[in-house]
């Protein structure tokens, strides 16, 4: 028998299982919901002295209240702060669990507390300030409650995982049984000795909040050296469309994945380098003359043939990407491939590395596009009142500055394949970087927009809010579509349908540049 022992996350109790575990046990599971010390409703109100150790004892309780009977397999299922719980005691009684699935939840690491993965970065930043100010008793008064954490109004809950798909009733109930978040469960670090390391593992993503298989598989592919565990054949991927409270959303396809997460099912990850080359190093699809090209600190000039001063067109890649990959984009020969093309065809193509390794690195990814940008105009070849910006993936959110005040030398602002509003799972609600919000002030800006028919779900909804915004404010929108194409189909796919989408997109841009 498979013995599940779920763990809610942050301000929640058991009973936010209780549709999934009657659908598990309908199938012949034992279940248990675990009800945290603290977080078991309204009056049960978190006290002093409960700290993550404290959540980690909880699920102990239950592992050890378990039988030990042949045949019986516990699966830990740990929802969001409930996987640091479920990893503590799992590094305790490794030897009695058959799987760990982390349920739309990140990858927490030895020594490090809860609150480094608070999705939303204000309130995580103001946490850590305080905490460096004096410890979990320096956090007494944290938004008005002494030691803990206040559970979000209805209004709330997107500052804290998409709420896709939970109906108006469960939202109003997950609302009203919601209880204080101890602080020092948050402060406290995890510690672990590696004792689980081998135990089988499950993640279960949220397309709605922003996760998926892909998307992690593309990380992995540029090397990203914190995912190259996700690789081991022990671990397997589902991923459902909803939000980031399945439990709510759609607890039946959600036991069906648990299910089948204990029976070994899911899908596996090629480690980097399986594919040779790797995606992203896989040739350009259009034949592009060889063209000089200058290299000043991060930032790489390819020179047309002809007498200037020219046009330029920067392209700012995407990420986040680990600091470690190497390459490094400019040398990628997707953007390459996009410099020598504007090169051959009489405008200066531009390349730069920007410093987006993390999702809380916007604001230092931008100053170095707008570093980048300066250089570029103050340069005496460059006609310094034709520019165009080109972004590309999750370089789009930084659009948002260009949309929001345009200088009167930007001619143009293209996007390819971008993410065009922060995801659910970023934390970034309120963020000044969000393109759907700012193409208001766009006024005449021409947008190039190409769009892969083949996207992402969660990077798709972005664009489609996007052009929402955009039609309704009469933004200058050119969409070019590639109905079979994916992100980053440069190089995955090599079609005459891509190829003319690039033609196009560029043939727009330079027009824009030389109006």
């Amino acid at each position: 028998m498979t013995v599940f022992i779920l763990v809610s996350g942050v301000f929640t109790g058991a009973h936010v299982w209780e549709d999934a575990a009657a659908r598990l046990a309908a199938a012949g599971a034992e279940v248990h919901a675990v009800a945290l010390t603290g977080l078991g409703g309204p009056r049960d109100a978190a006290g002093a002295g409960i700290d993550l150790d404290t959540h980690i004892g909880d699920v102990l309780a239950v592992i050890d209240s378990v039988g030990v009977a042949a045949g019986r397999e516990i699966v830990l299922v740990g929802h969001d702060y409930g996987i640091h719980p479920v990893l503590g005691a799992a590094d305790r009684r490794a030897e009695r669990i058959a799987r760990i699935v982390y349920l739309d939840a990140g990858m927490p690491q030895d020594g490090v507390p809860a609150l480094a993965a608070v999705l939303d970065q204000s309130l995580r930043a103001r946490l850590a300030e305080r905490a460096g100010a004096g410890g979990a008793g320096g956090l007494g008064g944290v938004e008005g409650a002494d030691g803990e954490l206040p559970p979000p109004a209805r209004d709330e809950w997107q500052r804290w995982g998409s709420t896709a798909g939970v109906p108006e009733a469960a939202l109003d109930r997950l609302t009203a049984l919601a209880s204080p978040q101890p602080l020092a469960t948050l402060l406290q670090p995890l510690r672990l000795t590696g004792a689980a390391a081998a135990v089988p593992t499950t993640g279960v993503l949220c397309n709605g909040n922003g996760a998926s298989i892909e998307m992690v598989q593309l990380r992995v592919g540029v090397g990203d050296p914190a995912l190259q565990a996700l690789t081991d054949p022990r671990v397997t991927f589902f991923e459902l469309p909803t939000g980031h409270w399945p439990m709510l959303s759609c607890p039946a396809e959600l036991a069906e994945v648990l299910l089948r997460a204990a029976a070994g099912e899911g899908h596996r990850l090629e480690p980097a380098g399986a594919a040779e080359p790797p995606v992203h190093l896989r040739p350009f699809l259009l034949d592009v003359p060889e063209v000089p090209r200058e290299r000043a600190g991060n930032v790489d000039l390819y020179l047309p043939d002809a007498e200037g001063p020219w046009p330029a067109v920067v392209f700012v890649h995407g990420g986040p990407l680990p600091a470690e990959a190497r390459p490094t984009p400019r040398d990628w020969p997707t953007f390459m491939g996009y410099a020598r093309y504007a090169a051959g065809q009489g405008v200066v193509g531009v390349t730069l590395d920007h410093r987006l390794h993390d999702v809380a690195d916007y604001e230092r990814a931008a100053a170095d596009v707008a570093a980048a940008v300066e250089l570029v105009r103050a340069d005496p070849r460059v006609d310094a009142d034709r520019v165009a910006l080109w972004f590309f993936s999750g370089g789009g959110p930084i659009t948002a500055d260009w949309l929001g005040a345009p200088p009167s030398w930007l001619r143009c602002l293209a996007a390819t394949y971008p993410i065009l509003a922060p995801l659910p799972n970023w934390g970034m609600v309120g963020s000044r970087f969000h393109p759907a919000a700012a193409v208001a002030e766009a006024r005449a800006l021409p947008i190039v927009l190409t769009r892969a028919g083949l996207e992402m779900p969660e990077i798709a909804a972005t664009v489609e809010e996007f052009l929402a915004a955009a039609k309704d404010c009469g933004a200058d929108v050119e969409v070019v579509d590639v109905p079979h194409g994916r992100h980053g189909f440069e190089t995955l796919d090599p079609t005459d349908e891509s190829r003319e989408a690039v033609h196009h997109a560029m043939r727009s841009v330079l027009a824009h540049l030389t109006a």
